[in-house]
């Protein structure tokens, strides 16, 4: 009996060593959206003080389990992920507020765009279209280059010990990251074939997604750190057993993205393992929107496996104690000042180009306001296709590096664009563009819309000129011709018989500078001349000749344009403004047709200043369902428009050359004597609720007044008159429904307008139905 207590005495001391001995590993897999289930996962284990005290993930899991190594909790981490800015990063869009107009300043009607590379064997590259990354590398190297300061560069300095599992892209290699920049090997571990483009190393190689060979890295996790307890958390394929008849139509969509996916071995946790396989049902590996259903499932993952973790991991992590140790790990990271800009992949005056996209506004250092403004400006620029960021402390300068490499370029794009309608306004649209880089950065633009009621053209060199206030000088050449024959809507109150056609044409030389990277103002000063053939009856014969009415000059204007809208058009975030004031100097020349015969010809010189002030708006409603954030949202517009333009020949000549209230998209399609006019003020609201899966309900309401409005004479109609008063207020009114396809938007509207003969219409088209500026717009 003696020796039996003895034996005991020793187990009681050795036990609570034993215990406090016991290692973890988390080994987190990948699986795309999926892999956020791994945070909710976290958020158990640390609440139930589950000591992590090494991880190792791939590609989503290498997401997660690298924030949380890099001192993010896991409630930091939920935050980041259900923010509405996290479904931009992950999908390419552009974040709200980022949108820069600088280099590509007038939206195109062009949702296929082909990047080429042309070398100087005039061998063609195309450059694969793949999820624009430019925002997602920016927020990684800069959310995770404090972690990677203060563990110099050594992941097992991490706050907890970490490695990520990436794919030598052609030999198939398992690469396991153990050093360097952090947001690299995150990066390098997600860099999924046909989604995500990999980035090439310090040595020259690239890396794909760790998933390709090894999606579940329990085996790293033992090669690494050889903890006494893996816990693996999987969100990726599992190998089934036997074929399952019976779901295979179901599950085959998922599986197709992840069929070069390495699929779980659930037993490589090992015997005293933990293996938690969350229950995500249809959740597919794109499905980023239902983020916070996807930490639900993570959390009810963790609890069904909770008694069993308990069990097999005596050890606790006290939590205050974890979150003092978290709290003096963020307190090591150097303060954020970059002391140097670097540019590896092109040649050296490329790199002086590129460098100048960044200003100090300190005496000698950037803020990261400053690097982050930089940033933007240059990846904007489609010359620079593959810009990547890397952040790192140089303990010289007592301060970061920005690294940028910018290896590839694409110098040669094709555009390709159309518009199908429900009315005679179909067209073709197409677009090229060169651009060489030496000092200046040059481009050549040209592209033309071809159709029935719209053709146009327009071409342009533009010299680029980077600096304090960047700058570009452009020489323009547009040409417009409107046909407004037979556009009226279906349903239409009464025919619309009238001809009118304009044309225009200018060549104008443009001198933009940018303060920032979403703002713009434009110098512009050129000659144009405007050709307007109309009838000044609405019954017309076929054999009528219309009346000519040539308008020659010169015009300059000024323009001050601000535009962080998501959307090319049908935008439900963000903001456009634009101020303009324009000055006119020009020779009228009219030639009467059979509809005013008892007219003469004549020339007169007309002369004009013109003011607009233009405001769009969107504020969101942060309304999110079980499947995720959607759609909701009001706007409203400003717009006014001022002139001292006199009288033309005509009263139709005096509309055809007046300032139009466009307020929605077919407007540009339709001539309304009551939407014309020298000056005009006009206020809408506008709703938009998503109320199925992409698809929108938009409704519009506009009141719009004319000041001093043109009216027919009394003693001859055919002359024009201004009244001395303010018209009543017109109501347009639209309501319809909005999908964003891959071909543009897809949309069908129910019409309102305050004109005698538009009164009523239906108007639907798919595509993106945008119109160049005319001269003197």
């Amino acid at each position: 009996m003696r020796r039996i207590y003895c034996v005991l005495a020793l187990l009681a001391l050795l036990l609570p060593g034993a215990v406090q001995a016991q290692k973890v590993g988390l080994v987190l897999s990948g699986g795309g959206a999926k892999g956020i289930a791994h945070v909710g996962v976290l958020r158990q284990l640390e609440r139930n003080q589950i000591p992590i005290d090494y991880i190792v993930g791939t590609s989503m899991g290498a997401i997660v389990g690298a924030m949380y190594a890099a001192g993010y909790s896991p409630d930091e981490i939920e935050q980041i992920v259900l923010r509405p800015e996290f479904q931009t990063w992950v999908s390419g869009a552009p974040l709200e507020g980022k949108v820069y107009n600088y280099y590509d300043a007038d939206p195109t009607p062009a949702p296929l765009n082909l990047r080429l590379a042309i070398d100087s064997a005039f061998r063609i590259n195309v450059t694969p279209r793949l999820v624009n990354d430019v925002t997602l590398n920016y927020v990684l190297a800069t959310m995770l280059a404090p972690a990677g300061a203060i563990a110099n560069y050594n992941f097992d300095n991490l706050l907890v010990p970490y490695r990520a599992v990436a794919t030598e892209v052609f030999t198939r290699e398992k690469v396991i990251q153990r050093d360097g920049s952090l947001s690299d090997a995150v990066r390098n571990s997600m860099a999924f074939p046909l989604a995500f483009r990999p980035i090439r190393q310090a040595d020259g190689r690239y890396l794909f997604d760790g998933a390709v060979v090894d999606n579940f890295p329990t085996g790293v996790m033992r090669q690494e750190f050889q903890p006494d307890v893996i816990i693996g958390v999987n969100v990726g394929d599992v190998a089934f057993k036997k074929y399952p008849k019976e779901r295979d139509d179901q599950l085959l969509t998922s599986t197709l993205l992840f069929l070069g996916s390495n699929v779980a071995d659930t037993s490589s946790v090992g015997p005293n393992g933990i293996f938690i396989q969350p229950d995500l049902g249809d959740i597919t590996a794109a499905d980023f929107n239902q983020a916070k259903r996807l930490v639900e499932l993570g959390v009810k993952a963790a609890d069904r496996k909770m008694d069993e973790l308990r069990s097999r991991i005596a050890r606790r992590q006290d939590t205050v104690a974890l979150q003092n140790r978290r709290l003096l790990f963020q307190q090591r990271a150097p303060s954020t000042e970059f002391k140097q800009i670097t540019v590896q992949g092109l040649p050296p005056q490329q790199q002086e180009f590129v460098r100048r996209f960044f200003q100090r506004s300190g005496s000698d250092y950037y803020t990261p306001g400053d690097v982050e403004e930089g940033y933007y400006r240059l990846v904007s620029n489609d010359f620079f296709n593959n810009v990547y960021p890397r952040i790192r402390y140089d303990k010289k300068q007592q301060g970061y590096v920005l690294g940028v490499d910018a290896r590839q370029n694409s110098n040669l794009t094709a555009s390709l664009g159309g518009v199908l309608s429900t009315r005679s306004m179909s067209n073709l649209y197409i677009g090229g563009s060169y651009r060489y880089l030496n000092r200046f950065l040059y481009a050549i633009k040209a592209d033309a819309t071809i159709g029935r009621f719209y053709n146009g053209a327009r071409a342009s060199f533009r010299i680029s000129i980077p600096g304090n206030i960047p700058l570009y000088i452009e020489p323009v050449f547009a040409f417009n011709n409107f046909n407004y024959q037979d556009t009226s809507p279906l349903l239409k109150s009464s025919a619309q018989n009238s001809q009118i056609q304009q044309r225009d044409v200018k060549t104008v030389l443009q001198v933009g500078f940018s303060p920032n990277y979403r703002s713009r103002y434009i110098l512009s000063g050129g000659v144009f001349t405007n050709r307007d053939r109309f009838a000044n009856t609405d019954d017309i014969s076929s054999n009528a000749t219309l009346d000519q009415s040539r308008l020659q000059g010169f015009t300059a204007a000024i323009n001050f344009e601000r535009n962080s809208l998501n959307r090319r058009q049908y935008a439900v975030a963000g903001r456009r403004v634009k101020l303009g004031f324009r000055g006119v100097q020009a020779r009228e020349s009219y030639t009467p047709g059979s509809t005013a015969e008892e007219l003469d010809s004549r020339r007169k010189t007309q002369q004009w200043l013109k003011l607009s002030l233009f405001n769009e708006q969107y504020f969101t409603f942060n309304k999110t369902d079980s499947v995720g954030r959607k759609v909701h949202a009001w706007g409203y517009l400003a717009e006014v428009q001022a002139t001292t333009q006199g009288a033309f020949a005509t009263y139709r000549s005096s509309l055809t050359t007046s300032a139009a209230f466009l307020p929605l998209t077919d407007s540009r399609t339709l001539f309304m004597d009551r939407y014309r006019g020298t000056a005009y003020a006009a206020v809408g609201l506008r709703y938009i609720k998503e109320v199925l899966t992409n698809v929108e309900w938009r409704s519009e309401a506009y009141l719009h007044t004319l000041v001093r409005p043109w009216e027919r004479q009394d003693v001859n109609p055919l002359l024009p008159q201004r009244l001395n008063s303010i018209s009543r207020p017109y109501l347009t009114v639209m309501t319809g429904f909005m999908y964003q396809s891959p071909v543009g938007p897809l949309s069908l509207q129910f019409i309102h307008y305050d004109d005698p003969r538009q009164k009523f219409g239906v108007f639907a088209h798919i595509g993106f139905l945008l119109f160049r500026d005319r001269a003197l717009d």
